[in-house]
């Protein structure tokens, strides 16, 4: 027997009410509730696919370790990204903006697997067979081990999978594959999620690994559910500017893997290129005698970058300065220029303030504060940075400069591109014995930092 009820769920979160809503009580999203029939049926003693159960509970020391290791992409930017491979089993959700390159970087990748003598799905529920050939032209890619489907059924695509025994799936897009057991269009949560949920417990039980491509919403999240994303096992979202060419591919969650790892491509006409010394990218076209320029030396997962920091402060016209950020936290700015204004007595408040990552880069760590800091008195005095200088430290709310994690990896960055001065935090220096060939200078505040840089070059 089964029984059918109708109920309101919200397309941006899942919230389910029994009743329609104006306004959603777990997002505050206003006219997001769409009417879904469930269909609740007698829970059976049977796995998600069909088949009946027979896991049973067993010692952790008798569990024999996946043996097989990692599949390499052959992409060494993907691969890192991933925390060295794919891993057998595991889930990976994919996020972009529409046309951002999502399903150029994934064919290109199961090409590439595909030509190491493995077997690869790739299920297309927006494109034809003829069109994702077309795609496939366009790249170079002819590979008789990617095999190719174009479907929307839940069913059909486990079976497909289930005969074909692939090592790899890619289902491009999770939101345009729809249940027959369930009422709802595809896209809904209710798909999404029934989906999603059955595509995962395959993964895990055939050890095959499942990409799932989403679309983002206008805030530029996965649609969907949120619990799709505690769901899966990684979490990557595909970044870049429409003026650019340049992508970013970063890891927001990895279970296996460093998280905020990125992966720098460059879209060309034969499809996304990686680009192996990201500093070198970010750091094109600076110019060493500009003031309000600085450069800093971040730390996105496990890759030391280095990236210059701009500013640009001008006296206001308006009674309330403005602060501009880009690529920073502007919370994180108002807070660096209280600082300023506190410990070094120097007067913002008739200031307007511009500030930007060149390269399109998002900086979040808080090892940043002192390049923040020094490219805005840059500005302020009009006065340029040496062009080999880098600094780096996080910056307390007394003026403080307090110690930073991995800081060899980034003096080493530094010193491979060049670079003959390092400003860092007195706290990191004793870990840097036997650094040759470049000045390692140590202050503990910000007035330190502010006689040491514009007093050596006047």
């Amino acid at each position: 027997m089964t029984k059918a009820k109708t109920h309101f769920v919200c397309q941006t979160c899942g919230y389910q009410a029994p009743k329609w809503l104006g306004r959603c009580p777990g997002c505050q999203e206003w006219n997001t509730f769409v009417e879904e029939r469930i269909i609740e049926e007698k829970p059976l003693e049977r796995d998600l696919l069909g088949i009946e159960s027979r896991a049973i509970p067993i010692p952790i020391t008798n569990i024999v370790p996946e043996e097989r290791g990692r599949v390499q992409t052959g992409i060494q930017e993907f691969d890192r990204v991933l925390g060295g491979g794919i891993i057998y089993g595991s889930v990976i959700l994919i996020g972009g903006d529409p046309g951002i390159g999502k399903s150029t970087l994934l064919l290109q990748a199961m090409s590439k697997i595909a030509e190491a003598g493995e077997t690869v799905l790739y299920i297309s529920g927006e494109e034809s067979i003829q069109q994702t050939k077309i795609r496939a032209d366009r790249l170079g890619i002819s590979t008789e081990g990617l095999f190719v489907v174009s479907e929307t059924s839940l069913e059909k695509i486990l079976q497909d999978i289930q005969s074909l025994k692939p090592s790899v799936v890619v289902i491009d897009s999770i939101q345009t594959i729809y249940s027959s057991d369930l009422p709802s269009p595809p896209g809904s949560i209710t798909q999404v999620r029934e989906s999603s949920n059955r595509l995962i417990y395959l993964a895990k039980n055939l050890s095959i690994p499942v990409f799932l491509v989403g679309h983002v919403t206008k805030e530029g999240f996965i649609a969907g559910p949120k619990v799709l994303e505690h769901m899966v096992d990684t979490v990557l979202y595909l970044e870049g500017e429409s003026h650019s060419s340049y992508r970013i591919l970063r890891s927001v969650k990895n279970r296996f893997g460093s998280t905020h790892e990125i992966g720098v491509f460059e879209m060309k006409e034969t499809g996304m290129e990686e680009v192996i010394s990201p500093s070198e990218l970010f750091l094109s076209g600076r110019s060493q005698a500009a003031s309000g320029s600085a450069v800093i030396a971040s730390l996105e997962g496990t890759r030391p970058i280095l990236v210059e920091v701009q500013s640009l402060v001008l006296p206001t016209h308006y009674g309330v300065p403005r602060r501009t950020a880009q690529g920073v936290d502007l919370n994180r700015v108002y807070l660096l220029v209280a600082v300023m204004e506190k410990r070094l007595g120097i007067s913002l408040s008739n200031q307007d303030i511009y500030l930007n990552i060149a390269g399109g880069l998002r900086i979040d760590e808080p090892g940043a504060d002192l390049g923040i800091i020094i490219s805005i008195l840059s500005s302020i005095k009009n006065q340029p940075i040496g062009p080999d200088w880098v600094v780096f430290g996080e910056v307390g709310l007394s003026g403080e400069i307090r110690g930073i994690h991995r800081v060899e990896v980034r003096v080493h960055e530094a010193i491979r591109l060049g670079f003959r001065h390092i400003l860092l935090p007195k706290q990191n220096r004793q870990k840097l014995k036997g650094i040759k060939g470049v000045e390692l200078v140590e202050i503990e505040n910000i007035r330190e930092a502010v006689e040491r840089l514009f007093r050596a070059h006047p």
